[in-house]
């Protein structure tokens, strides 16, 4: 089968096709918004590349978040009008599993990922050797660092914030558990890739594990971001 993949919840957006596990082609585009014109013209020229018609598509997935508000939404409603007009089915896929598919554990308790939320709050969930641990939460830093034990791997764009912060947390913990560790992963691995998406996508599909396009949302973790009020 062929699918297409699509992130849109960072300002970098990612494009994969695949033909069943082969990612066949993809690309990262760096975007400070991502809008249906730049998600159009990238998904023709991807196509064109692999010599592979629209009408061959089997399937679409989508990052689901949690992040940016517009460029999600705009990313959804793509991928849903692409479902809705071929009758393709379509898979959501949470954006913290992505980038935690993409990073290997190696000699590591476990996986903290940790995104930026702003308003001094970030995203994170925790993940291990037989994968996601916990809830996807919006929450402090704080609240997060009383969560990971043993040697924990960081990776998410908070790093670019909050390094410094889990650096000085974890000294103090050391002196009262040796075994208490941080790592950080490279900034190449912070942002979720279409085709590590792929992978996770494509288990979805064999297993016919669909989601309904006319009910599927984004992740929100902030309620008030998707609430719409009236002039009235």
């Amino acid at each position: 089968m062929y699918f297409l993949s699509f992130e849109t919840s960072t300002k970098i957006f990612s494009l994969a096709l695949n033909k069943d596990e082969k990612v066949l082609r993809y690309r990262n585009l760096k975007s400070a918004l991502v809008l249906e014109d730049s998600i159009i013209p990238a998904v023709d020229k991807i196509l064109d590349s692999a010599g592979v018609k629209f009408n061959q598509i089997d399937g679409f997935a989508i990052a689901l978040g949690p992040g940016s508000f517009t460029s999600l939404r705009v990313g959804l409603a793509t991928v849903k009008s692409f479902a809705f007009a071929t009758g393709k089915p379509v898979v959501g896929i949470p954006s913290m599993d992505i980038i935690a598919q993409g990073i290997d554990l190696g000699a590591c308790d476990e996986i903290c990922v940790i995104n930026d939320a702003r308003r001094g709050n970030v995203y994170s969930c925790l993940y291990g050797p037989k994968g996601r641990k916990g809830e996807y939460l919006l929450t402090t830093l704080d609240a997060v660092l009383d969560q990971v034990h043993g040697r924990t791997l960081f990776v998410g764009d908070a790093l670019g914030i909050y390094r410094k912060n889990i650096e000085e947390a974890y000294q103090k913990s050391a002196q009262k558990n040796s075994s208490c560790k941080c790592l950080f992963a490279d900034e190449k691995w912070w942002y979720p890739q279409s085709k590590v998406m792929a992978a996770l996508a494509y288990k979805r599909f064999c297993n016919k594990q669909y989601d309904d396009a006319a009910n599927l949302l984004p992740l929100y973790l902030y309620p008030q971001d998707c609430q719409v009020t009236s002039g009235r």
